[in-house]
């Protein structure tokens, strides 16, 4: 008899017949309302933790996010080791109709998928596989409301971005009536998320474009530590963190929201823009003038006015030359929240690599996600300062951008944006 004949059996499940001693422990914690549960296999010489405490390896796909709470998952999860973004458009002739059918469905998979069960007709890609810390987020682009008839509940969030000197975009691959953002620790399983999100598409929606990518696996370190991009820098240290007294005003829509965007209490705007990396031109520049474009250390993420990684940047610290220290065209000077009103956003990006071209170089960069309450007040300010004279600008392309209204996360029985198609 084989699993197939019991369709309610598990991927997870199946993960814990591996240790012979079955599970030795259940850890349960939550980040921004999404509960992250973690269960630990005993019983296999391979599950011991890691060198300073980090997580074994055999104990990764066992990492479950919940479907269900206050915000959807994929926003405060920590980030996953590979990326899926696809955006989807609404077939001709569908409308809200079909736009609710179509929420039911892919909230459904995602359930199922994320808590590691197999759903109705599944190709079996991840059956061997836990949750892997599988998410799957989804928001609304502009176009969305005006294709299902609720233009009077689309949010003043979700106005046009500006144009921005420095952008060379490719409308293909551009905004979208539906996002989706698939993030996991195994491959298989972000890959199974998104066949099985395609397929649920029917004939309601098409794929409009798609981007892959990735970030160090989990576990590949001693202790957890902030990413790095592909030009080798230490890339998000100056996110806001979840401790932060005013965390939930800067990146979710609070709940008293009124109007057209009351029904994205709880959710927040995605900013989402595929930035090239021209890696053969910044590799030439030698250690020194790299981080001078940043600002910061190369080895450590420290900002050049000394500490450590979190150290605060001295922005008025002045060399022998009386020069600062930090130059006044450095990214981190630039975008720096102290520079921008304050403007914040949460920065959760993962690199990707689409093969080298015919010329050798490679095509390879960024896919940039940042959250925020508002864009106008997060992305747009901060954007606008880096396109007038950012020393990073010389070395990357923006070539393409999507703006999306990502709902508050479904409660027990709702579907993803039922708060907004049902009103």
């Amino acid at each position: 008899m084989t699993e197939n004949d019991h369709p309610e059996i598990s991927r997870r499940r199946l993960l814990g017949t591996v240790g012979a001693a079955g599970a030795a422990g259940l850890v349960i914690g939550a980040a921004g309302g999404a509960g992250v549960t973690t269960a630990v296999s005993g019983g296999d010489t391979a599950a011991t933790a890691g060198a300073g405490g980090a997580p074994a390896l055999t104990t990764v796909g066992a990492t479950e996010v919940m479907f269900h709470g206050k915000h959807q998952a994929g926003i405060t999860t920590p980030l996953q080791s590979r990326g899926h973004l696809v955006a989807f458009d609404l077939a001709p002739g569908a409308g809200r109709k079909e736009a609710v059918a179509l929420l039911r469905r892919w909230s459904a998979t995602a359930k199922a998928v994320m808590s590691g069960s197999a759903p109705a007709g599944d190709t079996g890609i991840a059956l061997d596989a836990g949750p892997s810390s599988l998410t799957v987020t989804f928001g609304f682009g502009r176009t969305f409301f005006d294709r299902t008839g609720l233009v009077a509940r689309r949010p003043a969030g979700l106005d046009p971005l500006p144009a921005f000197s420095a952008d060379a975009l490719d409308p293909r691959r551009s905004e979208g009536d539906l996002w989706v953002q698939i993030g996991a620790d195994d491959a298989l399983v972000a890959f199974h998320a998104l066949r099985a999100l395609q397929k649920d598409a029917g004939d309601a929606a098409r794929v409009r474009w798609q981007m892959n990518g990735f970030n160090r696996s989990a576990g590949a370190t001693a202790k957890p530590m902030t990413a790095r991009n592909l030009m080798g820098q230490v890339d998000g240290t100056g996110n806001p963190k979840v401790t932060d007294p005013d965390f939930d005003r800067r990146i979710f829509v609070p709940a008293g929201a009124t109007g057209a965007e009351e029904w994205m209490a709880g959710g927040s705007y995605a900013v989402v823009r595929r930035i090239r990396m021209l890696l053969d031109d910044w590799e030439k520049l030698p250690l020194d003038r790299q981080e001078k474009v940043i600002g910061r250390r190369k080895s450590d993420g420290a900002p050049l006015t000394g500490g450590t990684e979190t150290t605060e940047l001295d922005l008025d610290k002045r060399g022998p030359d009386g020069s600062t220290v930090i130059p006044d065209n450095a990214h981190s000077r630039i975008s720096a929240p102290e520079q921008n009103g304050g403007a914040a956003m949460l920065r959760r990006p993962f690199s990707f690599h689409d093969g080298i071209g015919p010329d050798g170089t490679p095509d390879a960069g960024l896919l940039f996600i940042c959250w925020q309450a508002d864009p106008l007040r997060g992305f747009v300010p901060v954007q606008r300062k880096l396109d007038r004279g950012d020393a990073l600008s010389v070395f990357i392309r923006h070539e393409a951008s999507g703006l999306f209204a990502v709902p508050g996360g479904p409660a027990e029985g709702e579907y993803v944006g039922q708060r907004l198609l049902e009103s």
